[in-house]
């Protein structure tokens, strides 16, 4: 992979859309107006730049819209700990849904870490529910997080104590300072598979250093408590879920136990060697297991009513 296809292309459009609290949130779009669209919503301590190599993959053809979630890129920092909670990220989907996918029209939604656990916690949400034709959930988790951290080394034993030391490296709010080689190889041991590249790991810890360490704590806090299995279970789409063999931060399991709760299960795909951050790790399955979920669940409706 060339270093250009971690860089977004310029946008069709850039714009600001205003949540139900009143946040404005950053969305770019990119691609063909009136082709398929897909809605790329990105995990925690990212921004809409993580979706690079899939977005070069698929803007040819398709309408992608992307976004920045609170508090990440170029979107509002909630105010205080309120600001952060699952039901904040639910109305900050529906407010982008909205207002970019045209009311009739549908999308499929594809989140990734924390942006799955969003697209989980819209579940039941009409207003999103209509506007959706397909939903992938990469490398995420509906709850229990923290007890299925695999970030310490396994001689750290007793359960109770994996869990406290978890949650405090995850929800520390120092500062994460310059990228550096060390940086680099902490990086990729906790959220990477060892056979990433060097390029790869460089565009992971660009983009994961750019955000502000109380917007890390605050959203970290939120996700340790973390339970969306009900609006899981209410979601009505075809889902499918994509996981990494040596994802240590929401590990196989997760995705197990989500496919056997959802209403409508459409594959479940276990990518060999690769870590937490499929999308810039293995882009090319990501992009077309989304090509398939619109050929199959938006393009074939397209024909059905034409």
């Amino acid at each position: 992979m060339s270093r250009s296809e971690f860089v977004l292309p310029e946008p069709v459009q850039r714009l600001r859309v205003r949540s139900a609290d009143g946040s404005w949130l950053n969305a770019e779009t990119f691609g063909p107006s009136g082709s398929p669209i897909v809605v790329l919503v990105h995990g925690w301590t990212c921004n809409t730049a993580f979706w690079a190599p899939v977005v070069h993959r698929l803007a040819a053809d398709h309408q992608v819209i992307a976004y920045d979630q609170r508090g990440h890129g170029r979107s509002d920092i909630p105010v205080g700990r309120a600001g952060y909670s699952t039901r904040a990220l639910a109305e900050d989907l529906q407010a982008v849904v909205t207002r970019l996918v045209p009311e009739g029209r549908r999308a499929v939604l594809a989140g990734h870490s924390m942006g799955g656990m969003t697209v989980m916690a819209a579940g039941g949400r009409r207003a999103v529910a209509a506007r959706t034709a397909a939903v992938l959930l990469c490398s995420t988790g509906a709850s229990d997080l923290t007890d299925h951290l695999r970030v310490l080394p396994p001689f750290v034993r007793p359960p109770a104590l994996r869990r406290a030391l978890h949650r405090h490296v995850l929800q520390s709010a120092l500062p994460m300072g310059p990228v550096s080689a060390l940086s680099k190889a902490l990086l990729k041991q906790g959220t990477m598979g060892p056979g990433a590249t060097a390029a790869q790991v460089a565009a992971c810890a660009e983009i994961v250093h750019a955000c502000p360490a109380g917007v890390r704590s605050g959203a970290a806090r939120m996700l340790g408590d973390l339970d969306v299995r009900p609006g899981l279970t209410m979601l009505e789409a075809p889902t499918a879920i994509m996981v990494g063999s040596r994802d240590k931060l929401t590990p196989p399991p997760h995705a197990h136990a989500m496919y056997a709760a959802l209403r409508r299960p459409d594959g479940l795909q276990e990518l060999p060697g690769v870590g937490h951050m499929a999308p810039i790790e293995r882009p090319d399955e990501v992009a077309a297991e989304l090509r398939r979920l619109v050929r199959t669940h938006l393009t074939s409706e397209r024909t059905e009513v034409a």
